[in-house]
């Protein structure tokens, strides 16, 4: 109970020092409010990114994984053969893309390119558009909405016949309100008919890559943009999906058996391609937020080392103003733990009002990007409790010097003191 009555006695005088030294104490709030604030929005922003990113790698499906030219990852490729050993890997070819889909363990093996060009309607030209080129079961790893309209048959696919799909964006700018299903659009100055409309919900990776809602996008077949389109073919690439019996770790074995006996690699010679599954995006996900959440924490502190300054200003000048009322203390009684703890607790109460400060305007700001971006900001309990604690353990660690120096006054010399 005594511990408790000091603790409110020292907020009443962190309160009072507050009142007394507005702008020392304003710098203090101020500083920690911003270390507090760093840690708060990074940790909502990383953490409703990594949701938003995992939602798109849910869609293809858990134990769905790519088959790439290349691996992904950080590295500190400069373009060189030596750094850049991938470079050399020859491309995913159609052949292998049929042999793999035609696995027994297989389900769907969607190939793709992606693209970009411009559009034109009549007098409506969009530039820069970016467009997929995918197989026919492409409908079955995007999930995508089909309306009005559909999809290209197999048929189509095949044939390389010149239709297209477009999403919101690209048929409200070419077409306004009107029915854009059977008209004529111009890519690359070649005719393809609008067969549908697609719609697919806003994510972190699709709108890293542009093919969020509300960038203009399209997709047609992908032997039309082999046949017609002025497409980069070495960037094929196949999202392989094992059928639901079937492990990952399986079908990855055989896909990888399958490419290296194509690619005539001998067992000692290392994979020409890349097999990329979830837990791998996810791996690099977090190396490079990690590093930049990791930046943040460096930013942060500063913020809190500014706050710890002054800290330690407004704290000297109450012990200062209080050394008189200290001797008074220490004359009937009062220990120096019980004075430490008092001087502690205030200079706790001041980062912790900062710390509020910081969560509040946090939130705010995961709030806004939560309503205005496809990223699902949240503020995860662990940023609360760190932010929370680096406040109250700023305000403890820049606190000890005053409080030490309150607690080690002499009390004779403390009653002395004018």
């Amino acid at each position: 109970m005594d511990r408790i009555l000091l603790a409110l006695e020292g907020i009443g005088m962190a309160l009072d020092a507050i009142r007394a030294n507005k702008v020392r104490a304003g710098l203090t709030i101020a500083g920690v409010a911003i270390g507090v604030f760093v840690v708060v929005a990074m940790g909502a922003t990383v953490h409703g990114i990594k949701q938003s990113f995992q939602s798109d790698l849910d869609e293809f499906g858990a134990t769905s994984f790519q088959v790439r030219r290349r691996g992904v990852g950080i590295n500190t490729c400069d373009g060189s053969d030596d750094s850049c050993p991938e470079r050399r890997n020859p491309a995913i070819s159609l052949v292998e893309w049929r042999a793999i889909a035609a696995l027994p363990d297989v389900e769907t093996a969607t190939a793709w390119l992606s693209g970009q060009s411009n559009f034109d309607y009549r007098d409506r030209h969009v530039t820069n558009v970016g467009y997929d080129a995918q197989s026919t079961d492409w409908i079955k790893t995007d999930v995508a909405d089909i309306s009005p309209g559909r999809s290209f048959s197999a048929s189509e696919h095949d044939a390389g016949a010149q239709v297209v799909l477009v999403n919101d964006t690209l048929k409200n700018r070419l077409f306004g309100d009107s029915d854009p299903i059977g008209k004529q659009i111009a890519i690359e100055g070649k005719q393809f008919t609008v067969i549908g409309v697609f719609h697919t919900k806003a994510g972190f990776l699709k709108t890293m890559d542009g093919r969020g809602p509300d960038k203009p996008r399209a997709i047609l077949p992908m032997m039309t943009a082999y046949r017609h389109l002025d497409v980069w073919r070495r960037g094929l690439m196949m999202m392989v999906k094992p059928r639901g019996e079937v492990a990952q770790a399986q079908v990855m074995d055989n896909v990888t058996e399958l490419l290296r006996s194509r690619r005539g690699l001998k067992p000692g010679q290392i994979n020409n391609f890349a097999l990329v599954a979830q837990d791998r995006m996810m791996e690099t996900f977090d190396q490079l937020f990690g590093a930049i959440f990791m930046v943040g924490l460096a930013l942060s502190a500063v913020g809190l080392l500014v706050g710890g300054v002054g800290v330690i200003a407004i704290m000297m000048i109450s012990v200062t103003e209080r050394t008189r009322e200290i001797g008074v203390r220490k004359a009937l009684g009062a220990t120096r733990a019980t004075i430490l703890w008092q001087f502690l607790v205030e200079a706790a109460t001041l980062t912790s009002i900062g710390a509020s400060v910081g969560l509040i305007i946090g939130s705010i700001l995961a709030w806004i990007v939560r309503t205005n971006t496809p990223v699902p900001t949240s503020i995860p309990a662990s940023a609360i409790i760190t932010a929370i604690a680096a406040s109250i353990a700023t305000g403890v660690i820049f606190g000890m010097l005053p409080a030490l120096r309150a607690s080690r006054l002499d009390p004779v010399e403390a009653l002395r003191h004018e």
